[in-house]
């Protein structure tokens, strides 16, 4: 827990790379993130008790997010939580 702070400096650090890397070469840049449950989701009246790994670093270097998940049988789900939408 203790090096929590290095590992989201270093994680940002490599974010404003791809970033600045996806700008300079007009590529997209796709990076995933690991979610787990969260232990208070199940006290509090929250929807969604699932929590993302990758931390706020993670969340605001991302401008579209994809939430995918198993539907019935082979069926997958893809939700579009977030999305900026730029002109270029």
């Amino acid at each position: 827990r203790g090096e929590l702070s290095v590992r989201q400096q270093v994680l940002g650090g490599m974010l404003s790379k791809l970033t600045k890397m996806a700008e300079e070469f007009n590529v997209a840049v796709l990076y995933t993130n690991q979610v787990m449950s969260n232990p208070d989701g199940g006290m509090s009246f929250v929807s969604d008790p699932k929590k993302p790994v990758g931390g706020h670093v993670l969340a605001h270097a991302s401008t579209t997010r994809l939430e995918l998940k198993k539907g019935r049988g082979e069926q997958r789900i893809c939700k579009v939580p977030r999305a900026v939408c730029t002109l270029f």
